[in-house]
């Protein structure tokens, strides 16, 4: 009994002797030495920016959708909801998700439950059978969430007209997908 209290004792010592290792920051950083709930913020800050934005004539296009469609070497005229997810995080100097397509940002290796800003939800169609629409959660509460979603209107259509604020239930919610945090190291 003694033995194993040593022990302890001399592993809480060391841990604490080590400069900085306890108090390390919880977050892991991202390769511009941001912490991920930093990025988070930003990321929602330059979302809300684009609110507002409209086609130009109702047909995918217009100076701003046309640069979302450009990020994912898509055309006018294209489906832009994943190009505008894109668009967000390549403004932020990431390189992934990188698609026009919505169901690739659902990857299993990203699926996640955690209603945290930044992360993209999945609006699954049955005419589909996919998900075919996507957007970015800004903030919960409860079983709501209000997500900023290029390609959308008022309705909440998935061929809409502009960037809108969405409030959605978490019951028409598909998935949930994280692409700001980074894969744990272990230590």
């Amino acid at each position: 009994m003694a033995t194993n209290l040593f022990i302890m004792g001399f592993v809480c010592l060391t841990y604490i002797s080590f400069p900085g290792y306890a108090f390390r920051p919880v977050l892991n950083e991202n390769s511009s030495g941001r912490s991920q709930a930093e990025f988070r913020m930003k990321l929602c800050e330059e979302a809300r920016k684009q609110l507002g934005v409209r086609e130009r004539t109702g047909k995918n296009d217009g100076q701003q959708v046309e640069l979302f469609l450009a990020v994912v070497g898509l055309k006018k005229g294209e489906p832009w909801c994943a190009a505008f997810i894109s668009w967000l995080f390549h403004k932020m100097g990431r390189t992934k998700p990188k698609s026009g397509w919505s169901p690739d940002l659902f990857p299993k290796s990203k699926l996640t439950k955690a209603m945290l800003p930044g992360n993209l939800i999945g609006i699954y169609f049955p005419d589909k059978k996919r998900i075919a629409h996507v957007g970015m959660i800004e903030k919960a509460r409860g079983s709501w969430i209000v997500a900023i979603e290029g390609n959308t209107n008022l309705k909440g259509s998935r061929e809409g007209d502009g960037v809108y604020r969405k409030r959605r239930h978490l019951k028409s919610i598909h998935q949930i997908s994280d692409w700001i945090t980074e894969k744990r190291q272990l230590l």
